[in-house]
């Protein structure tokens, strides 16, 4: 049987995929149990016992990951368990928050807890990371985006994640838009015609170049280029950049390209980025190095 009405409901709300979630988080509930059964639990846990498990945060940080944490429960329970989302993602939590609780058969929720963790734990790291960004990057002008460096499978949630964070989304795949780097630059014998030749291409799609010097950035600007990468550009030569797109613009009567910083940056770093002027900041380490929200599983008599 599917999800839930209720659980369904939650991750629309979310804006996420019902059939993917359920899909995702049944591959994952099966990785676990392996073509058995939960032994522990079979072996120490009465059939007919039902209990209350609680989802509790140990420390601090941003929120994410509930609705699919719920969706675990449901799946594993085949609809037997109620399911609540207690605390709504993107919310900042503190130690001993509830996120999400489940009442149902005991031997249920054991076996589903570990997977509901697996993924809230991660998707509010993932959360949390990125309002760290958020913070440093506040009154600057600048926004934290993400990148494609997710986890093969996970992309969706973890971009969701991002959001909830107070991050904005990079292209969600090689097709909703075209991102030029230096080795297309290379194949296509140089960044203007690499641009040109997407612009050729696909006349609608949103294109980003790539660009790792001043005289590439007006090249590009030139040709067109209405979102640029500055890549591994120092605060200086950003604030020069931001400066020669906005003479560009002037001079040519349209709107301001808009610029990206990405390239080995860290959070200290953000506050001087986002004062040069750059509209955002690509941060790969949202997704790949971001350390897990603790969050633990109490159990509770009925």
């Amino acid at each position: 049987m599917g999800l839930s009405s209720g659980v369904v409901a939650a991750l629309e709300d979310a804006g996420l995929d019902p059939a993917y979630v359920e899909a995702l988080v049944r591959a994952t509930v099966a990785e676990d149990l392996d073509g058995g059964v939960d032994v522990t639990s079979a072996a120490t846990v009465p059939a007919d016992q039902r209990s209350t498990l609680d989802l509790v945060v140990r420390g601090t940080g941003v929120s994410a990951g509930a609705p699919v944490a719920a969706a675990v429960f449901d799946a594993v329970s085949d609809g037997d368990a109620t399911v609540s989302v207690v605390t709504p993602d993107g919310t900042r939590v503190g130690h001993g928050d509830v996120l999400v609780t489940a009442q149902g058969r005991t031997r249920d929720l054991l076996t589903a807890e570990r997977t509901a963790l697996n993924l809230l734990c991660h998707l509010s790291g993932v959360a949390t990371a990125t309002a760290l960004w958020a913070d440093a990057l506040e009154g600057t002008g600048a926004k934290v985006r993400d990148t494609r460096k997710t986890t093969p499978g996970l992309r969706v949630l973890e971009k969701y994640a991002v959001r909830c964070g107070g991050g904005v989304n990079h292209r969600m795949s090689l097709s909703d838009a075209a991102l030029v780097k230096d080795n297309h630059v290379v194949a296509a014998g140089g960044v203007a015609a690499a641009f040109e030749a997407v612009r050729a291409m696909f006349p609608g799609l949103a294109v980003e170049v790539e660009v790792d010097s001043l005289g590439q950035l007006t090249e590009v600007l030139d040709a067109g280029a209405d979102l640029v990468l500055l890549d591994n550009f120092k605060p200086d030569q950003m604030r020069l950049a931001v400066g020669i797109a906005r003479e560009h613009a002037l001079a040519h009567g349209h709107e301001r390209a808009l610029l990206e910083a990405s390239g080995g940056l860290t959070l200290p770093d953000a506050a001087e980025v986002g004062a040069t002027g750059v509209d955002y900041i690509a941060v790969g380490a949202l997704t790949h190095s971001a350390p897990v929200l603790d969050v633990g599983a109490d159990l509770r008599p009925l």
